[in-house]
């Protein structure tokens, strides 16, 4: 029970400390922009503090399989704090600042060609942007982009060479999947299957999705304004954020799938539990 309370405390205190980060690095913020960045941060403590305290899930998948939830927060944590030092860096330079800038520029450059994730990125801001602000756009996007690869990257290495999520251990799929139901009808392996591929598709296609529709989205509304620090940061973590958690859970999915069916195959005796804990 204390230790389960302590995780969570701990969990809570580093969500707030990355909602936060764009605010306390920026420096020059409104107070409007400030109380409603604690607001945010309060909210999403008190929720992952709740969600992690309890013994039955409700929300957060994959709680008892690290570290899945870890590094989608470190890319989380990650691209905020990169994309808020190259922000703080235009007006309070430093070594870190100007390095970071520098890898998120060419990375933004190297992939910034005709209807690739950065390009399309650019869209999503006022159309009248200057070479500076595009720049901008373009650097952040690359940066977080960056991330999420690596970040992808690195789950997969967890998957093949890891043996994740647990090698020969039980693996409850109504702790780690909550919003799952294994015993609503049909053969589980198919039905993880098929939500592993939907995951996976929209992953693939969200980046090139989100800008067409949030230009869409803007006709009689004023549009995104680059020049915003906040704005820009947010809606670039968002943007390279959500892609890749949903790979992850994609393939998550799919390898839970294939832990079921090679159990079948073998007849040992399955690892996955389908059942709510006693």
């Amino acid at each position: 029970m204390v230790s389960r309370l302590t995780g969570a405390a701990v969990r809570s205190l580093l969500v707030m400390l990355a909602i936060a980060t764009p605010t306390v690095l920026l420096g020059d913020v409104s107070a409007d922009s400030q109380q409603v960045a604690a607001l945010v941060a309060l909210c999403a403590g008190v929720l992952t503090f709740v969600e992690y305290n309890s013994a039955f899930p409700s929300l957060v998948e994959f709680r008892d399989a690290a570290p899945f939830n870890r590094l989608r927060f470190g890319m989380f944590f990650l691209t905020l704090f990169c994309l808020s030092a190259i922000e703080r860096g235009r007006t309070d330079p430093s070594t870190l600042t100007e390095l970071i800038h520098a890898i998120g520029a060419l990375i933004g450059m190297s992939m910034d060609f005709p209807f690739s994730p950065v390009r399309l990125a650019t869209l999503m801001m006022a159309p009248d942007l200057t070479s500076a602000q595009a720049g901008a756009v373009r650097t952040a996007a690359g940066m977080a982009y960056l991330i999420s690869l690596f970040s992808l990257a690195i789950f997969l290495i967890i998957v093949k060479l890891g043996g994740w999520p647990r090698k020969g251990a039980p693996f409850n799929v109504w702790v780690n999947l909550p919003t799952f139901d294994p015993t609503s009808g049909g053969d589980v392996v198919a039905r993880l299957t098929r939500d592993a591929r939907v995951n996976i598709a929209f992953g693939f296609l969200l980046p090139f999705l989100t800008p067409a529709v949030v230009f869409i989205a803007q006709a009689g509304f004023q549009p995104l304004e680059a020049t915003r620090p906040q704005t820009l940061i947010w809606t670039m973590t968002l943007w390279a954020f959500l892609p890749a958690s949903l790979f992850m859970r994609g393939i998550a999915m799919g390898r839970v799938a294939d832990m079921i069916r090679e159990r079948r195959e073998t007849g040992q005796n399955l690892p996955v539990l389908v059942s709510s804990p006693a």
